[in-house]
């Protein structure tokens, strides 16, 4: 969970009221799902736990007092932001498309920086790039000196060896590839970029380098001071909307602290977008929607102006959802923000109506007992999302053939994350790739849900997975983590020989029990294991085990 840490009396004037501490307390408490951690009187500075990871926006003083502001009912609606028309402009190569191929970008102007400012928004970078960046590989932030900067700026990918510059706190160049085996930021998140032949990079348009994205930026043009007065914000990622909404949170902040925000045009290959994003999405939340859900019976009137109270404008009957919010999926998020503003403490108590015993769900004891006796095999369980995307399927072979089998989501948010997993070994393998500077031998295995489409239904399954990676991995040593399995439940089990892209052939087979394929075991191909940059022989399988229930 994200703790900020600010001044107290800062955040009272982005706030535009005095509070106590214990009023302060009771705010965070009822309404932004907060609690203060410590608060030291001798510095004013106050640190504050947020219990919610889905609000980056709200991972720093401004856009907690902008909350603030409107649940309390100091302000009505969103937060406005005036973008100015500009000249500058970032083109992009083609050849970032591999590594990380958007970017986003806007100039601020107009107050000088203060230590303070400097740390507030050094410390919202850090919290960004390592909670909902993704450690970075989603998205990154780089802040510059705007007067070092000649426009047009340029972003592409280079061989790492063709370039040199002196990264941040270095007085000496080195090469890309040097940077990310020498400084600290690169042997922290090199993993990000150095499987790819050439490296993004960006620099101005008399060549000089701003940064190694996500990794590093120029002593040079990357180093803010306290007085700079005119700075460079981008963004750069793998996910285009987690790289806009980084701009559009910093862009509000910024403005707010008394920016003038100047837009940049981002030039593709095949088109030009204008940043920061400036569209908002709409979302339609009737009184019916909200009873049902909330059991609060409001006219459209008073939905309005707790609309306005979260933080939304209403046109039409619609939500307008600011664009610094990227966390509004369907209609009961706004309906929560609905009842937040609202006040949960109002909300009257119904009494019970039915009564049950509660008790394990009889699949339970089965997944549990096997989730032991992989553990005890030395493998270490680990925890993916759900949901991910058709290209990491398909990067382990995992949806080989089932294409028209994927469970896909109508109206994704993200593209990374727009499908249903088919197949948990997709996860197992993105964790050995990120993990190659680890010891070996490296065994992971997870317990989960999967689903797929059957026609025009969808069947969802509890699936284990297991991989083994080292220099002697091959088919038998899983087949006797499979016998141990089996062993533990008293099942006779056969192997016959089975064809699946994800793994060597002739050294695959189909798992089978009472004449029933309950899942795949082998030796992963060489090509799946160069997709994700493993470079140590892998085995794996995979058990269906709705089927052993």
């Amino acid at each position: 969970m994200p703790t900020i840490t600010f001044a107290f009396k800062d955040f009272q004037q982005l706030l535009g009221k005095k509070l106590t501490m214990a009023e302060l307390e009771d705010l965070l408490v009822l309404y932004a799902k907060a609690e203060v951690e410590n608060y030291d009187k001798k510095s004013g500075e106050i640190s504050v736990k947020l219990d919610d990871t889905n609000l980056p926006y709200v991972w720093c003083p401004e856009g907690l007092a902008r909350f603030l502001k409107g649940v309390s009912g100091m302000r009505k609606g969103a937060a406005r932001l005036k973008v100015n028309g500009s000249s500058y402009k970032i083109i992009v190569d083609d050849s970032v498309k591999k590594a990380r191929p958007f970017i986003t970008a806007f100039v601020a102007k107009g107050r000088k920086l203060d230590d303070y400012l400097l740390k507030q928004l050094v410390q919202m970078q850090e919290k960004f790039c390592e909670g909902y960046g993704r450690r970075r590989q989603k998205v990154s932030i780089g802040l510059y000196s705007y007067k070092r900067i000649a426009f047009p700026v340029h972003y592409k990918a280079v061989v790492p060896e063709s370039v040199r510059f002196a990264p941040l706190e270095f007085d000496r160049k080195l090469n890309l590839r040097e940077i990310l085996q020498q400084h600290p930021k690169g042997r922290q998140y090199g993993w990000i970029i150095q499987n790819f032949p050439k490296y993004p990079l960006l620099l101005d348009d008399k060549g000089e380098v701003l940064s190694l994205p996500p990794i590093i930026n120029s002593n040079f043009t990357g180093r803010l001071e306290v007085g700079d007065s005119e700075l460079l914000f981008e963004a750069t990622g793998t996910d285009e909307e987690s790289t806009n909404l980084a701009a559009n949170i910093f862009a509000q902040n910024m403005s707010e602290r008394g920016f003038q925000i100047h837009a940049v045009a981002v030039k593709y290959s095949t088109r030009t977008v204008t940043a920061p994003e400036v569209k908002t999405e709409k979302a339609r939340v009737s009184p019916q929607e909200v009873e049902q859900l909330t059991g609060l019976k409001l006219k459209d009137a008073e939905i309005n102006q707790l609309l306005q109270r979260a933080g939304y404008d209403v046109e039409g009957g619609y939500a307008v959802v600011p664009r610094y919010r990227a966390d509004i999926m369907h209609p009961a998020d706004v309906i929560e923000d609905v009842a937040i503003a609202y006040g949960f403490g109002k909300i009257r108590e119904e009494p019970l109506r039915s009564y049950t015993i509660g008790a394990k769900d009889k699949s339970a004891a089965l997944i549990n007992s096997l989730r032991k006796v992989v553990a005890g095999a030395g493998f270490q369980e680990i925890f993916s999302h759900i949901l991910t995307d058709k290209k990491s399927l398909a990067a382990a072979a995992a949806d080989a053939g089932k294409e028209k089998c994927v469970v896909e989501l109508e109206n994704p948010m993200s593209e990374t994350y727009s499908a249903v997993r088919s197949s948990l070994l997709p996860g197992l393998l993105d964790v050995l790739s990120r993990n190659k500077h680890a010891d070996y031998p490296q065994k992971v295995f997870e317990e989960g849900i999967v689903a797929a489409r059957d026609g025009s239904k969808v069947r969802e399954w509890h699936s284990l997975a297991l991989v083994s990676a080292h220099s002697k991995a091959d088919f038998t040593e899983q087949k006797q983590h499979l016998s141990a399995i089996f062993a533990s439940l008293g099942t006779q089990f056969a192997i016959r020989p089975a064809e699946h892209a994800a793994f060597i052939r002739g050294r695959a087979g189909s798992i089978i029990v009472d004449k029933k394929i309950l899942g795949i075991i082998g030796e992963i191909s060489p090509a799946v294991l160069s997709r994700f940059g493993i470079e140590m022989p892998a085995a794996a399988l995979e058990l269906d085990l709705s089927l052993l229930s």
